[in-house]
């Protein structure tokens, strides 16, 4: 009886088919970012105003981030593994910059500040 020799390329094809596809998306990760802020900077509570910028500061700094919260939604988790990990060394600092504006702004407790900050981390990830 002969083997085919198809059959173990075969099954190396099926076996990448089935495979989750992870390829990194900085940049759809600070568009989502980017979104999730400008969200925050619009929502009609300190508590959204929150949960937004935790979004945004999820998808930035991604799973192994510092100030990643997982308790809060990671709207990015199929993007990759943050906007800040995934990006070229040199966009890092301006991604960083945001991330810690971000966190400012997470502990301000004035709404309307807290939302002005907001509204600051998207024009940064906007840039």
């Amino acid at each position: 009886m002969r083997k085919s020799a198809a059959a173990p390329t075969l099954g190396a094809l099926i076996a990448l088919l089935a495979a989750p596809a992870l390829a990194a998306d900085a940049t759809q990760e600070i568009k989502t970012a980017a979104l999730h802020a400008g969200m925050a900077s619009a929502s009609d509570t300190l508590e959204m105003v929150r949960a937004h910028l935790h979004h945004a500061l999820n998808c930035l700094e991604g799973p192994k981030g510092a100030q990643f919260d997982a308790k809060a939604i990671n709207p990015c988790k199929d993007q990759g593994m943050g906007a800040i990990p995934d990006s070229p060394p040199a966009k890092r600092k301006a991604l960083e910059a945001a991330a810690s504006q971000a966190n400012a702004a997470l502990a301000e407790p004035n709404m309307a500040k807290a939302k002005a900050m907001a509204e600051q981390v998207q024009k940064s990830l906007l840039k």
